[in-house]
């Protein structure tokens, strides 16, 4: 999708798998499946495609997209990923994802957290499709969560996603990035 548009989607002409297959070849240890048709609707989840690329020998796999309640965690964790991906509710549900955290396990939760930077250089959590601003700062959530047990997150800066324009190094080297080392 570029920039979180369903409107605007690039179809491949590989199935996941092989691509699955094409990064664990070329060294790549951590895989991260975001399930879209999951992420607009749970109960839409691709769970039989999900089912064939968890389970994969040399690498950890990542889940989300549309993790909203604990059965969705419960559910991805026993169809065999080693992460669940936990997106917006970590900015609106703050108490929740941490019980997650404390019943699951800092390795089994991970926080996607897609960034706003403004012209001063605040990064702000945007939500529901990066329309509305939650006036939650991304170095407090992550000073929380890391007390919390945190180990892994996921740091998209919204400007960059989806256009194959690189990363925002600056953004990953910065303090926040560091307190997560």
């Amino acid at each position: 999708l570029f920039q979180g548009d369903y409107q605007q989607k690039t179809q491949y002409q590989y199935t996941a798998k092989e691509r699955q297959d094409a990064y664990a070849k070329a060294g790549a240890t951590v895989m991260h499946f975001v399930d879209l048709d999951g992420a607009k609707d749970s109960d839409k989840r691709q769970l039989s495609l999900l089912k064939t690329l968890v389970k994969h020998e040399s690498m950890i796999i990542q889940v989300g997209g549309g993790v909203r309640c604990k059965e969705d965690v419960e559910q991805l964790l026993t169809l065999g990923a080693d992460r669940v991906v936990i997106g917006s509710l970590a900015i609106k549900e703050p108490g929740l994802v941490r019980s997650w955290i404390s019943e699951f396990g800092g390795e089994s939760i991970v926080l996607a957290l897609d960034v706003k930077i403004d012209a001063e250089g605040n990064k702000t959590l945007p939500t529901h499709g990066w329309i509305k601003d939650s006036g939650v700062n991304l170095e407090s959530l992550l000073d929380d969560y890391i007390a919390a047990g945190l180990i892994h997150v996921l740091c998209t800066d919204i400007s960059k996603d989806g256009t194959l324009t690189g990363s925002n190094c600056l953004l990953y080297t910065s303090d926040a990035a560091d307190d997560m080392q």
